[in-house]
């Protein structure tokens, strides 16, 4: 479980050691708080490794509180 997070796969998936940081500390936050685990199976795995595989399995992602990217097409164009 911890070498899933020296692996550079999930530290590119979410942009960086610190926003990994900071994803990881607000979803523990959030199933502290009761939130529901987003993978299938969650039964005997701790809080952290159920982060670490909703991140890998896409399930959560980073919120940089950038506009999403479009392919640049306007209504008006």
């Amino acid at each position: 479980m911890i070498d899933e997070l020296k692996s550079e796969e999930i530290i590119n998936k979410v942009g960086g050691r610190f926003k990994l940081t900071a994803l990881i500390q607000k979803r523990l936050g959030e199933l502290l708080q009761g939130a529901r685990p987003l993978i299938e199976d969650p039964a005997g795995k701790t809080m952290l490794e159920i982060v670490i595989q909703e991140i890998l399995q896409d399930k959560i992602t980073v919120d940089d509180g950038l506009p999403a990217k479009t392919s640049g097409k306007t209504k008006e164009n």
